[in-house]
């Protein structure tokens, strides 16, 4: 079985799917069973401790539903991978065999709990995923990633799950794909696995957000699938049918990472140069109008004038949204853009009124 983790792990796209909780034996072997038969799930998850926002929710079966996997392993030939909290769920886990282990981002977000992971793990060869924590902060994923990586951990992964953030209402978990794109970045020799289930909290925009990650060259996806998704005991609307799972996967456009084609590399370099050029351009631009800024700032000094000026940059705003309405710019990235853009400003005035 070893061999076969090892030649899962390398696979691209890997893919990660079973119920959010393990509620029965005859559950866990059947969704293992159809799983398996759909011949595209590579390893199957299953919740077997479930850490709640309130107490009195299902916080799952608990070690005795170990062996379940363990037998639906036997039947199946499939890898399975459960969540891990504790140096004792470690113990556990690893007595039964199981063959993968993911940190999730309830625990990601704690150094003591991933630390007391991390001292479970040491001596232990097996692979480990690691959700990003709940809140936007990627130095607490980086901060994960390196404590389970000093325990001897060779095989790290990231589980890219969504972040919570305030207002958000389209997603369970917005995705901030930039933070994501960010993490990868650092860790380039990483997988990078989404989770459209926990980003998408609802399963009618789970195919729309996965086929977004595979466009954006992410290793896998992890997926949770039920026999009878809506008389589920715990996330009932995000999960699907194996036999849905399967419908999905085969909806989505799986891109590939580069081609042999001189051409297409030629035309493709020809515009990356492009690029750059109006990227120098632009810092340009940019540090020209941080000197305006600092002129502005001199003359609110010798006047003893606020900085913000709450109606000019109102002005700014809508000025900006006429004119990127007009360049095919949404107000969304203008917003962003122009916020940032705002602060630079602001602490260059400030720099020169506190001077």
């Amino acid at each position: 079985m070893k061999e076969l983790v090892q030649e899962k792990w390398k696979k691209r796209p890997l893919i990660i799917s079973g119920p959010c909780s393990a509620e029965t034996e005859e559950q866990v072997m059947e969704t293992a069973v159809r799983l398996n038969n759909t011949g595209k799930v590579d390893i199957m998850r299953a919740g077997i401790w479930k850490p709640r926002t309130r107490p009195g929710s299902f916080e799952g079966i608990g070690t005795k539903g170990l062996p379940w996997l363990q037998a639906a392993k036997k039947v199946t030939g499939m890898p399975v991978a459960v969540e891990v909290a504790t140096a004792k769920q470690v113990q556990d886990a690893l007595h039964f065999d199981v063959d993968v282990l993911w940190i999730g981002a309830r625990t990601t977000v704690n150094p003591f709990s991933v630390q007391e992971v991390a001292d479970a793990l040491r001596g232990v060869d097996v692979p480990v995923l690691i959700k990003n924590p709940i809140n936007p902060d990627l130095e607490l994923w980086i901060g994960a990633v390196e404590r389970v990586a000093k325990a001897g951990i060779k095989q790290i992964g990231l589980i890219h799950r969504g972040f919570s953030s305030y207002g958000n209402t389209e997603y369970r978990n917005a995705p901030m794909w930039h933070l994501a794109i960010e993490m990868k970045r650092r860790n380039p020799e990483m997988m990078m696995i989404n989770d459209p289930s926990h980003i998408c909290g609802r399963r009618d925009i789970l195919l729309d957000v996965a086929q977004k990650a595979i466009d954006l060259d992410f290793d896998g996806l992890i997926i949770e699938s039920h026999i009878d998704p809506d008389k589920a005991w715990s996330d009932a609307k995000q999960q699907v049918t194996p036999e849905r799972l399967a419908e999905m996967l085969d909806s989505i456009k799986w891109r590939k990472e580069d081609v042999a084609n001189e051409e297409y590399h030629a035309a493709l370099e020809k515009l990356r140069q492009q690029i750059n050029h109006l990227d120098d351009e632009l810092m340009q631009i940019l540090g020209q109008r941080m000197k305006v800024a600092e002129k502005i700032g001199q003359y609110k000094k010798d006047n003893n004038v606020a900085i913000l000026q709450t109606n000019r940059w109102n002005e700014i705003l809508q000025r900006a949204f006429d004119r990127g309405d007009k360049l095919g710019l949404s107000q969304e990235f203008i917003t962003k853009y122009f916020d940032a853009v705002h602060m630079e400003s602001i602490n260059h005035q400030n720099k020169i009124l506190n001077s």
